[in-house]
């Protein structure tokens, strides 16, 4: 019988085939397949890797950048737990779910990297506390954790498990301050692995601000990456925008990136860069691409309110700063060490597919729990438990007691 309703469920998805399920359904076919290869036959089959170059897209897109796009969950939830800014509670919960989710997918595409995944456990045991990795796979245990109990209260609304959600309520200030730190500490530690490679990493990226880079730029593209799952899942879900909320987290944005760029001119001066700047070979273009796509418009945009108080304005300039994000990222990580390799690293298809697989799976996540879990604001306020008013009879002293005759009255509490 079980069997029989796993069908019919199948069997009714497909009958409703859209096109984005489609789309869906296309990508993590071609992921599984391309996983298959990289798990039977190895990294060398699937990829375009090599011992020359051993990190490309799945360190540089599904580490490096899932870490960063899911850094507005410590941003809002901090806001809203530690500093009680209450304003930007009806965005919480989406922001830890994205945040949850995106951690999550990270650590299953790290699998697809490493060349024995089986070992992932590895830094459980084997301690080495001057390895910049050591401690970013620590912080990154340690914070999937604790967002796995920021997340935990929608689920156990869901199964109407009331004292459950109570407690990991109670203990939600102390979570989040554990969060933030943990979350800061490895957003900058992404920078100190690639500060351990100066003569390797190409000037213009490299500076010893590289851990304060990364972690300003994760606040700069936490709160962006929130505008544009608040505007998609408003689209997907016809729900309305909180408009007035997420104006304000775009001013967030757009301060994070001026401080950012502030970073990046003095690194230009101090370090003498000005010659690279203005070479205009590959990485001196995608350096201006990447300033100007990630900081420079979306803070041009965020600063004039009649765009920021835009719906769709709001939307672009949060998407210049992610995609300009993903490009530093994928700079820092792929453009900046080629030339010193002799390597021009482009991904195969199988990577390619393995990512865009990933990518799906955390939007197919998403959609479903934001339809059967309490996600948004409403949904929560459902979920809640009603309790009822509960009321004394007192007497009321009358004419009508005096006299010896009965007399009653309800008082609410």
């Amino acid at each position: 019988m079980r069997n029989n309703g796993v069908l019919s469920k199948i069997a009714f998805w497909f009958r409703h085939m859209t096109f984005w399920k489609s789309v869906f359904l296309v990508l993590v076919v071609a992921g599984l397949y391309s996983t298959y290869v990289r798990f039977v036959y190895g990294l060398g089959a699937a990829t375009n890797l090599s011992d020359k170059f051993p990190w490309g897209i799945w360190i540089g897109f599904d580490v490096l950048c899932g870490v960063g796009l899911a850094a507005g969950g410590f941003v809002v939830a901090g806001a809203v737990y530690v500093f009680h800014l209450d304003y930007y509670k009806p965005i919480a919960r989406p922001a830890v779910l994205t945040a949850f989710l995106g951690y999550v997918l990270v650590v299953f595409a790290l699998m697809f990297d490493l060349g024995r995944p089986w070992n992932i456990w590895h830094p459980l045991v084997m301690w080495n506390p001057h390895s910049p990795m050591f401690e970013l796979a620590w912080c990154v245990m340690l914070y999937t954790t604790v967002l796995a109990f920021e997340f935990s209260p929608m689920v156990f609304e869901r199964f109407h498990l009331h004292k459950a959600a109570e407690v990991v309520h109670k203990m939600i200030v102390p979570l989040v301050i554990l969060g933030v730190m943990l979350s800061s500490l490895h957003q900058s530690s992404l920078g100190s692995l690639y500060l351990v490679m100066p003569e390797k990493v190409y000037p213009l990226w490299y500076t010893g601000n590289l851990p304060f880079l990364f972690f300003i730029s994760a606040v700069a593209v936490g709160p962006a990456m929130v505008i544009m799952e608040s505007f998609l899942s408003s689209r997907a879900f016809h729900r309305e925008i909180e408009m007035p909320i997420l104006s304000k987290l775009g001013k967030v944005t757009a301060v994070a990136l001026a401080v950012y760029l502030v970073l990046r001119i003095e690194d230009m001066l101090n370090y003498h860069l000005f010659s690279y700047l203005f070479t205009f070979n590959t990485e001196g273009i995608l350096f201006w691409a990447e300033i100007m796509i990630g900081v420079v418009i979306p803070i041009t945009m965020l600063v004039i309110p009649r765009i920021r108080n835009n719906k769709r304005g709001l939307y672009y300039s949060a998407l210049f700063a992610v995609m300009g994000f993903v490009l530093n990222r994928m700079n820092v990580s792929v453009t900046s060490l080629e030339r010193h390799y002799g390597v021009a690293y482009f991904p195969s298809w199988m990577e390619v597919s393995v990512t865009l697989m990933i990518v799906a799976l955390g939007f197919g996540a998403f959609a479903w729990a934001a339809k059967n879990l309490a996600v948004f604001p409403e949904a929560a306020t459902a979920a809640e438990p009603v309790k009822a008013e509960s009321y004394e009879v007192v007497v009321i002293e009358d004419d009508a007691q005096l006299k010896g005759e009965p007399s009653f009255g309800m008082e609410a509490k």
